[in-house]
């Protein structure tokens, strides 16, 4: 009686054994230098780069640091690119009396002057003096006709921005010549600057 208690109970046993041994275990995590491990991680990194959320750029990826060189844009003469030739036009004539005679004057400006730097026409007590005026420009500009003949010309311009107010003056009643010219005469690097032919009749 007591040997087929103890075989029942053995019969038990490796059935229960059996039961065990027929479950499917979960894998155990792969070491990270294993040949799995390695494609696992391969998978994750592919995933990322063709999913529309994770190459969507964030707004810090777009930022451009401090301390990262920015693209420049072709330098102008007022970054120290080169100093172009000026552009004129004429922009008007106005009638005027002086002196007792009438006059016409030719108005002009220059299409590019934003392109020259400011110190072109910073004061220059150390260049020669302009007639009186020992503090004038260090550039001086001067119309010519197209002969290379001197007309008019401006010893005290201070910015840029006057080559948009610069003139020459004629008697009523005297022709003009059909075109002229200006020249920028940079007296400190001894550089001068001639610009295109300009009509005097709008």
């Amino acid at each position: 009686m007591k040997l087929t208690k103890t075989i029942a109970s053995l019969l038990s046993s490796a059935a229960l054994a059996l039961v065990v041994s027929g479950a499917t275990p979960k894998p155990s995590a792969a070491p990270k230098d294993s040949p799995a491990a390695k494609a696992s991680d391969s998978d994750e990194s592919s995933a990322a780069k063709t999913s529309p959320a994770a190459s969507k750029s964030s707004d810090s990826d777009l930022a451009v640091s401090s301390e990262s060189p920015v693209p420049r844009v072709a330098g102008t003469p007022a970054n120290n690119g080169p100093i172009p030739k000026p552009v004129l036009y004429m922009t008007q004539q106005e009638h005027y009396t002086a002196n007792g005679k009438n006059w016409v004057r030719y108005r002009y400006d220059v299409l590019n002057k934003a392109s020259y730097p400011a110190e072109m026409f910073a004061a220059a007590p150390n260049l020669p003096a302009c007639g009186s005026n020992t503090n004038s420009s260090r550039t001086w500009v001067d119309f010519f006709d197209s002969t290379g003949h001197r007309i008019y010309g401006f010893c005290a311009l201070s910015k840029p921005d006057d080559l948009g107010k610069i003139w020459f003056a004629m008697e009523e009643g005297v022709i003009p010549p059909s075109y002229v010219y200006i020249e920028l005469n940079d007296r400190q690097t001894n550089t001068k600057y001639k610009s295109n032919l300009a009509d005097t009749t709008i």
